[in-house]
């Protein structure tokens, strides 16, 4: 990467150039708040100050997880010019090891100002061999793979971050924030408020709050008990804490804890932690080729038997049967 030194996150009126490489099973969201705000902040600023481009590795339009194609403009050019190079990823961006295509991407690196991962287009930057010795992050499901898989690379839970010219985030939303941020450095705050004013997008989080495991939204404000214990629970998975340990660190007891939860969610402490727990299960199962015994310890569960028949009642199928299918 050149220009180190002059980052895409300063004070510049000049038109930014952006090559976006879009994989099929990224998330349409993603996609969206990535440009959407720029396509708004050019229509403030009544100019081009933000130049996109959409490609894809093959040039064909790549599928998003709700089955909606996206418009490119053609196959990925590592011999390009860009300024800034952003790879948005989602299910199986993990997977896409082909040598042209990571080597390409190295080398378009190197000569943008700027590269950036959005959820697991991070996997991408890092095969390239570009976040060794870089702080970054990705999507909250990747993040404990994604932190053995790349040792040398700082691995934080963080919404975004921006580490000299290379910028990660960890989804959709908070990809909406980074743009914001590029907005803001490079135009000022009168046209980054107009941008978020247009989508009715109220800022709510700094770069550096963790990624949830649930997203609480408003409940944060308006039942911190339950916030407190949901945020706890999220914590201990892999180790569950009891509903009264839960309670007392919530400074509530047992019983009106059970209260909360039935009024906001209608379900026990009990039984949303285990769902939780299983979900968590569900994605791993799904996404990752990890031994049983290990998915069970990791979302805290005994052994691998009582995972199968807890993983059984609740999805009415085994784990195994799943991934299989």
């Amino acid at each position: 990467m050149k220009n180190e030194t002059s980052s895409i996150f300063s004070s510049d009126t000049r038109p930014l150039r952006l090559t976006l490489l879009v994989f099929s099973g990224a998330s349409i969201m993603c996609v969206a708040s990535a440009i959407d705000p720029l396509r708004a902040a050019n229509r403030i600023a009544g100019a081009t100050m933000f130049d996109w481009k959409l490609v894809s590795s093959d040039g064909e339009p790549p599928v998003t997880t709700s089955g909606l194609p996206v418009a490119v403009s053609g196959r990925f050019d590592a011999t390009e010019k860009t300024d800034v190079l952003i790879a948005i990823g989602g299910f199986g961006t993990r997977y896409e090891t082909a040598a042209p295509l990571v080597s390409g991407f190295r080398r378009a690196a190197k000569a943008a100002r700027a590269i950036g991962g959005i959820e697991a287009g991070t996997w991408l930057l890092a095969r390239a061999g570009l976040l060794e010795g870089r702080a970054a992050t990705t999507h909250w499901e990747d993040l404990e793979d994604f932190a053995a898989a790349y040792p040398g690379a700082d691995v934080r839970p963080d919404r975004y971050v921006i580490d000299g010219p290379v910028f990660t985030t960890g989804g959709a939303s908070p990809t909406f924030d980074l743009m914001l941020h590029l907005i803001r450095a490079r135009l000022g705050m009168a046209v980054a408020l107009d941008v978020a004013s247009v989508f009715i997008y109220d800022q709510a989080r700094a770069a550096t709050d963790a990624q949830p495991l649930v997203s609480l939204g408003r409940l944060d404000g308006y039942d911190p008990r339950l916030a407190g214990a949901i945020r706890l629970m999220e914590a201990h998975v892999d180790r569950p804490l009891t509903i009264a340990a839960i309670a007392r660190r919530t400074g509530v007891t047992a019983r009106t804890l059970e209260k909360t939860f039935a009024r906001a969610i209608g379900e026990t402490p009990g039984a949303y932690y285990l769902r939780l727990r299983l979900n968590a299960a569900r994605r791993l199962v799904l996404d990752t080729a990890e031994p049983m015994a290990d998915i069970a310890a990791r979302t805290g569960f005994s052994s691998a038997a009582s995972f199968s028949r807890a993983f059984s009642a609740g999805f009415g199928q085994a784990p195994g049967r799943m991934r299989r299918g």
